[in-house]
């Protein structure tokens, strides 16, 4: 089972790629450029999610003193701050060939820097306290916290100001406006984005279980 969805995974890996370089159209003011959009809105969709699932096993554990929820939420979290980087490191390089330069301080280059470090902050918390039950408890109060500030960092801050930031498929009234086999190609990126992280999620937590089972060999 495994093995195949790595194999449907590595079909769907050639499939965006070919249709994003191949069959999907380019859109208007982007040129070649569009092709970015295909990889880097999904990885910086995946960076949402990772910390969104960080914190609703904060709260398991906050609730149930389960150190299994703490270890997945810190899990996701790492993800979490993986794919906030690729997504940082992507729109550089859209930046670059769009503005001219990889960083300039635009709201949502500014925003996500600031994720950065909220998340890598988390690291760092767990990284200065020794004792388990006291780490998972101020780590869980400390992403639970953390993610107030994804949807204000994510979603509202680069509304409210001027922002160089490309949004041509996107209209004032949010609706998406993709020739169709653009929507096909995105759609279908996101998706095999989506199923990548839930495939590596559930991988870290059957590492995370038998982390636990070695444990209670040990005892």
């Amino acid at each position: 089972m495994v093995l195949l969805f790595q194999f449907l995974l590595y079909i769907w890996m050639v499939l965006v790629i070919l249709a994003a370089f191949l069959w999907a159209p380019l859109a208007e003011g982007l040129g070649e450029y569009t092709r970015i959009l295909y990889f880097h809105v999904p990885i910086a969709w995946l960076a949402v999610l990772s910390f969104l699932v960080s914190a609703v096993y904060s709260i398991l554990y906050i609730r149930r003193r389960q150190n299994r929820a703490d270890w997945i939420a810190e899990s996701a979290n790492r993800l979490g701050l993986i794919f906030a980087f690729l997504a940082t490191v992507s729109g550089s390089i859209w930046a670059k060939v769009t503005w001219g330069t990889f960083w300039n301080w635009d709201p949502r280059e500014t925003s996500i820097f600031i994720l950065l470090l909220i998340y890598a902050a988390y690291f760092a918390l767990r990284s200065a306290i020794d004792q388990q039950d006291r780490k998972a408890m101020l780590s869980s109060v400390y992403s639970l916290l953390a993610f107030v500030t994804v949807p204000f960092f994510v979603f509202i801050v680069p509304r409210i100001y001027s922002s160089l930031h490309p949004d041509p498929l996107i209209n004032p009234q949010g609706k998406i406006l993709m020739e169709g086999r653009m929507q096909i190609t995105f759609f279908t990126s996101l998706a095999g984005f989506t199923a990548l992280f839930i495939w590596i999620l559930i991988r870290n937590i059957n590492l995370i279980d038998l982390r636990i089972k070695l444990k209670q060999m040990e005892r």
